[in-house]
């Protein structure tokens, strides 16, 4: 026998694939035969270690932990399984007393859980979970609707799996728009009958940095705001030391963590290893009627044509493959979305450079990203990575756009385009002849 070693050059090249749809099964084999049972790491053909950056947990460099928001560590597909099954996989995790509580302000943009809310979850549940044998549990406060899919026990679920054990929910209107009189009574309220020993808030313009700061004044502590670590510390009051970002993000700041605490994105990893019960609560006094001092006029609208790229929720994008520019302006009108497109639809003159998604562009983090007629270069997908939802419509089934999408439609794009204005026109005929 020879001690050459034997190379599969297309197996190598499927695991630095990451959109293959072998790239999972390849890297998980790659991790078995380095002896290291992981698809983290396996070994090269030069006898080097390969890392995946991608894989949950991977320290980078300058020893920031990366967080993977592409989907597939988070209910994803796993080799030879499929979503469901990921989800049913979950170990469930269920606290009856627990020794103390950790309360959570989800921003709730759009009734449904950000990225955000769900990496403050995470920082959650690293403090209840510190000391195994007195754990503590992660109450959520959620104000307004949740628009999550399904009944109750859907909603319920969906606020399991991100790692919250209590949910008191509050729908009356007093709560809607910008209410931070109300929301504040309400916070106010859960102190007096619970006493969380942390209250964890987003740092973040949508309302979380606003209301984190008017608990902070009324609860007579010195929050911590631009928080993005956590460390444990015994010398610290509450057992744990933060780091946070100052002088408009040029240093870091080390103090021990405080009871009230607003942290940034990507400040921990999102829970996708545990499902939690999300037991419903209810307060045991009535909230007093208050008479606000604001009063929320509701949202201005604004034209989305002139909404910048890294602010826009909906983003009708378009590349080489639309063919009819003037229906691709049309559909953006009639379904009110902002308007982006790809590198060489802006290289050919189509768009304004300043429309242009992508790494070499502007990154986007819109709720809907509908791509038409773009094949999803690396560079582009680099860009998109922080939308919630991304719909592609494209000729060729096997774009790599297409295996990035959460639904796809495989056509031309100029009759899929005018099909789908003219189910909006439907709609809009149908809710004015209602009204």
């Amino acid at each position: 026998m020879t001690e050459i070693r034997r190379r599969d050059p297309r197996r190598e090249w499927v695991a630095r694939n990451r959109l293959h749809p072998e790239h999972a099964s390849v890297l998980a084999a790659l991790g078995d035969i380095g002896g290291r049972g992981a698809a983290s790491e396996w070994l090269g053909p030069q006898g080097v270690v390969r890392r995946n950056p991608h894989a949950v947990g991977f320290i980078g460099p300058n020893g920031v932990r990366r967080i993977d928001r592409s989907g597939a560590q988070q209910g994803g597909e796993a080799p030879g399984g499929t979503r469901q099954a990921v989800k049913d996989d979950r170990r469930r995790v269920e606290i009856p007393e627990p020794a103390f509580l950790v309360a959570v302000v989800p921003d709730m943009a759009g009734g449904r859980l950000s990225g955000h809310d769900k990496d403050l979850l995470g920082l959650a549940r690293r403090l209840a979970d510190a000391d195994p044998e007195r754990p503590g549990a992660v109450l959520a406060v959620i104000f307004g609707q949740h628009k999550g899919e399904g009944g109750g026990e859907m909603k319920e679920q969906a606020f399991g799996e991100a790692g919250i054990d209590r949910v008191l929910h509050l729908e009356d209107d007093a709560y809607a728009g910008f209410a931070p009189e109300a929301r504040l009574a309400a916070l106010s309220a859960v102190e007096r009958e619970w006493a969380p020993r942390h209250w964890l808030l987003p740092d973040s313009p949508l309302g979380g940095a606003d209301l984190g700061r008017r608990l902070a004044a009324r609860l007579g502590e010195r929050p911590a705001t631009g928080v993005w670590q956590l460390e444990a510390d015994a010398g610290s009051p509450l057992g744990w030391r933060c780091t946070a970002r100052g002088a408009a993000e040029s240093l870091d700041i080390l103090r021990p963590l405080p009871r009230v605490a607003l942290a940034l994105a990507e400040c921990a990893e999102p829970v996708d290893e545990t499902r939690h019960a999300a037991e419903p609560l209810a307060l045991g006094s009535e909230l007093p009627a208050l008479l606000s001092r604001v009063e929320d006029l509701g949202q201005v609208a604004v034209d989305p044509a002139g909404v910048a790229l890294a602010e826009a929720e909906f983003i009708l994008s378009g590349g080489n493959g639309v063919k009819d520019w003037d229906g691709f302006h049309h559909a953006a009108r009639m379904l009110g979305a902002t308007e982006g497109a790809s590198r060489v639809a802006v290289d050919d003159g189509h768009m304004a450079r300043d429309r242009q998604v992508g790494a070499t562009g502007t990154w986007v983090t819109a709720r809907v990203y509908l791509a038409v007629g773009i094949s999803g270069a690396i560079q582009h997908l680099q860009g998109i990575q922080g939308c919630d939802k991304v719909v592609a419509i494209n000729m060729d089934s096997g774009c790599d756009m297409i295996k990035r999408a959460d639904l796809a439609v495989i056509g031309d794009s100029a009759p899929v385009l005018e099909a789908l204005v003219a189910l909006v026109e439907q709609a809009r005929e149908e809710k004015r002849d209602a009204a």
